[in-house]
């Protein structure tokens, strides 16, 4: 397998916090750099997040859903932000633990179905009665 080079760190960090609220800086990014689509930021200890994690906890549909149209990976927390509760529930149904995972930051899985508004009411229900 061909080694590919390393993503510069300041471009990772950039298109990670930017995914945090900023749609426009990570279309620009991610057409400057298409791998940046599934690439990890450390804030320290082991709290790594994508650009698609940061959205997630935000409750930045828009972002979220550009950066899964280019091949960004689907995660369980992605998933309650955007209803997908047939998802969260097949999840949980193979890894009942993941009830409990902490997503990026620590943040609790049932709180990225709340970012998700009334767009994730019925994940935000769901994971409540759990």
């Amino acid at each position: 397998m061909d080694r590919k080079p390393r993503l510069s760190d300041d471009l990772v960090q950039e298109f990670v916090g930017n995914a945090h609220g900023d749609l426009n800086r990570v279309q620009e990014l991610l057409q400057q750099e298409p791998a940046l689509v599934n690439a990890c930021w450390d804030w320290g200890g082991g709290d790594w997040e994508t650009g698609l994690g940061a959205a997630a906890h935000m409750g930045r549909r828009d972002i979220a859903e550009f950066l899964l149209a280019n091949g960004a990976r689907l995660d369980i927390f992605a998933a309650a932000m955007l209803g997908q509760l047939e998802v969260v529930q097949a999840m949980l149904a193979a890894y009942p633990e993941m009830k409990n995972a902490p997503g990026p930051h620590g943040i609790p899985l049932i709180s990225h179905a709340k970012a998700g508004g009334e767009g994730a009411t019925a994940v935000f229900t769901f994971l409540e009665s759990l």
